[in-house]
């Protein structure tokens, strides 16, 4: 009979608008299978964290809001550019132009919440990076991230019944404020066991050494 294959937690802190985010997604599922190669099998969770925290409820208008941080639109275009150009090297079809909002995200992470209870998470954090980045969908609205979440595998109804009240609120700032204490101040960043492994969409073959190595180091000192 075969030993069945370990299996460890990778805990991802993440934001729903963060394409570098969306990028290491994409990595992860490439090292996944290399680390399923040596023995070694994980568990995806995912974490809040607000790039925004200052953002209006409402969110804002996107064009406004990114000449004022980059200075320019001509700015803010070239660097979607850049973050186009990253997303086809791993097979995503950025599309910035159609993105109208920058959102609140606190809505978003409450629903990636709601599907981590309902086994759904992964697939509803890959619907909501696809509706923000390849349809310009407003994951700051509540009807979107039920139609987004629906089509993942989690109740639309739900959700809305949710988002109606404060379920999950609290604990998706507290996530954020979790990973602010631990001096987390850029996303993704993968953490095992409660140490931060590294920040960044690294490539596959880099995610998949570190966790290798974290998971026997960790292994052994538990031994």
């Amino acid at each position: 009979m075969d030993t069945p294959a370990p299996v460890g937690r990778l805990d991802i802190i993440s934001d729903a608008i963060c394409p570098w985010c969306y990028i290491g997604k994409r990595h992860l599922e490439r090292a996944l299978p290399m680390l399923a190669r040596e023995g070694l099998e994980f568990e995806v969770h995912w974490h809040a964290y607000q790039l925004n925290p200052e953002m209006p409820a409402a969110g804002v208008d996107r064009r406004d809001y990114r000449i004022a941080k980059f200075g320019s639109w001509e700015r803010s275009q070239e660097l979607d550019a850049r973050i186009t150009e990253a997303g086809a090297a791993v097979g995503l079809g950025f599309r910035m132009d159609l993105q109208r909002r920058t959102p609140n995200t606190v809505a978003a992470h409450r629903t990636i919440w709601l599907a981590g209870r309902h086994g759904v998470q992964d697939a509803v954090v890959e619907a909501l990076f696809a509706g923000y980045f390849t349809q310009g969908a407003d994951i700051g609205d509540p009807a979107t991230l039920a139609g987004l979440a629906a089509g993942a595998g989690l109740d639309g109804d739900a959700v809305l019944a949710m988002l109606a009240g404060e379920e999950g609120r609290a604990e998706v700032l507290g996530e954020d404020e979790m990973a602010r204490r631990s001096g987390i101040d850029g996303v993704p960043s993968f953490t095992m066991a409660g140490h931060v492994l590294f920040s960044g969409a690294v490539p596959a073959e880099t995610m998949a050494q570190a966790f290798s190595r974290a998971w026997r180091i960790l292994s052994s000192q538990a031994a």
